[in-house]
């Protein structure tokens, strides 16, 4: 059984900084493109980095220059630092990776259960 757990969201004041993080753990072979979505309340769950298994990252533009995605290929682990908060960052982060299952070598689009990241001005 794949599971993808974050940790580290909270309550933050603007202009401070969170560092989310995400493990993967189960049956895993491989893991390759790794992400990290948000979703503010009335809004649509948006991308906001991704990396691939070769560290090449993309970002959204509203958070390029202040958040930094990351991975530990050898702990199954995704980051994103994020500094310089703003009010419109607050959403529900959520942690995504194409994971190939050790069992069947098959790959799956998987996403964790969210953590809320709540910045006030």
């Amino acid at each position: 059984q794949v599971q993808l757990v974050e940790s580290g969201g909270g309550l933050v004041q603007a202009g401070g900084s969170l560092r989310l993080s995400c493990a993967a753990s189960g049956s895993i072979f491989s893991i390759n493109r790794m992400a990290w979505y948000r979703q503010a309340p009335g809004k649509q769950r948006e991308l906001v980095a991704g990396i691939s298994s070769g560290g090449s990252t993309n970002y959204a533009d509203s958070v390029k220059g202040r958040f930094t995605i990351s991975r530990d290929n050898d702990k199954n682990m995704v980051y994103l630092q994020m500094n310089s908060l703003k009010p419109e960052d607050t959403a529900v982060y959520y942690c995504y990776a194409n994971i190939v299952v050790g069992t069947t070598r098959l790959e799956y689009r998987y996403w964790g259960q969210g953590t809320q990241v709540t910045v006030s001005s």
